[in-house]
């Protein structure tokens, strides 16, 4: 019969000549999956706050927010700071400071608030252009109050649309599997090299891994409008409308584009939709010799400048095809 042979193991094996001690080797034994979340997290965290926020009534909320000026600017979702009394903002260091609202824009959820302090750490906001599926996405924020917790995934798929609390559509959004919750919003989702390609501002409840950021390039271009005007400039014609679905017959008879229209429903009286003659019960399938299936059509289409800008508005009335003449107003603040 044949030994069977013996193994002893050691606890602390002697490291071969040459090789780095387990202390020397701790950084080389990061993967490179690691060490970019590692270096995007160290690089990105301390621009990083945690909003306290005191709304009407005394009812108090939180989220996240992070500086992207070092002259105190900070990015953030306008469902955090919306109606608020008071803002505190607070960092990883410890270091508190009061912060006023510079502007929001609902129909984005992004606002911007200004720190009383200077010579902050800030972040480098990237591009979302260039973003690729399946590309490293890594969130910073305080979910529930766990300050500066970081949490790691992929960009899932880019181009989503989502409904803002407003009732319009955000274009363009981020969806990344990297673990949201509440108290994540307004944080910023970065890519390895730690530049901003979103911000972090939804979930879906009792979905697994399916988290949502309003592109960065979008946040900038709402950033620019709020800084220099303090709201964003949009479009408005006066009139509640409701996505309908139009008869074949319809369609083919008049050759339109779209089978659906979005029909007026009621007027403001002195608004442009009244003033050009739309009337109750009208189709809309066009503006500006754009196709019109729905109401969120219109919103995209009603930017700044078409406001004062004659145009026209096509609809359908009782068989019959209408080009009127109209001219959006900016829309009111809500």
């Amino acid at each position: 019969m044949s030994a069977i042979p013996q193994f002893v193991l050691d606890d602390h094996p002697e490291p071969a000549p040459g090789a780095p001690s387990p202390a020397a080797g701790d950084g080389a034994l990061l993967d490179a999956y690691s060490n970019a979340v590692v270096s995007a997290a160290e690089r990105v965290g301390p621009a990083v706050t945690h909003l306290e926020v005191e709304q009407p009534g005394g009812r108090r909320g939180t989220g996240s927010g992070f500086v992207f000026t070092p002259d105190g600017l900070v990015l953030t979702n306008s469902h955090v700071i919306h109606g608020m009394r008071a803002v505190r903002a607070s960092f990883a260091d410890g270091a508190t400071y009061a912060a006023d609202v510079i502007g929001e824009d609902p129909d984005t959820d992004i606002a911007v608030i200004r720190l009383g302090a200077s010579g902050l750490p800030a972040v480098e906001l990237g591009s979302s252009r260039a973003l690729r599926v399946g590309q490293l996405a890594i969130a910073i924020g305080n979910p529930y109050g766990f300050q500066h917790t970081v949490t790691a995934g992929v960009v899932s798929a880019l181009g989503r649309s989502l409904r803002a609390q407003s009732g319009r559509l955000i274009d363009d959004v981020i969806q990344t599997d990297a673990a949201l919750n509440p108290g994540n919003s307004g944080g910023p989702l970065v890519d390895s090299r730690g530049a901003v390609i979103g911000v972090n501002t939804a979930i879906i409840p009792m979905a697994q891994g399916i988290c949502f950021a309003t592109a960065i390039d979008t946040a900038k271009w709402v950033v620019t409008q709020l800084l220099q005007q303090g709201k964003v400039r949009r479009g408005y014609l006066g009139f509640a409308g409701a996505n309908v679905q139009l008869g074949r017959r319809t369609v083919r008879y008049h050759e339109l584009a779209t089978e659906r229209a979005v029909r007026v429903e009621s007027l403001e009286p002195g608004g442009p939709a009244r003033d050009a003659g739309l009337e109750r019960g009208d189709m809309i399938v066009g503006y500006d010799g754009q196709s019109v299936s729905g109401i969120d059509d219109l919103h995209r289409l009603l930017t700044a400048e078409r406001i004062g800008k004659p145009t026209t508005v096509t609809v359908i009335r009782r068989a019959r095809k209408l080009d009127l003449a109209v001219t959006a107003s900016e829309r009111p603040a809500a």
